[in-house]
């Protein structure tokens, strides 16, 4: 299981996050995360968002 956090200084709001996986990232003033806590297909979801992040905000911890 691995913990997802973005950072809220480097977010851009791009929507890239919640375009590529809405059922952990969410997408108002800045990206929010929903579901912290992911694995397998979640988990995979997250890495793709997190390597897309123009702002690299997206943080993975394995």
């Amino acid at each position: 299981m691995a913990v997802v956090k973005v950072d809220e200084e480097l977010c851009t709001a791009c929507g890239v996050c919640s375009d590529l996986c809405p059922d952990v990232f969410d997408l108002d003033d800045v990206a929010t995360v929903k579901v912290a806590d992911v694995e397998g297909e979640l988990l995979d979801c997250a890495k793709e968002a997190a390597e897309s992040c123009p702002g690299e905000a997206i943080q993975i911890e394995e």
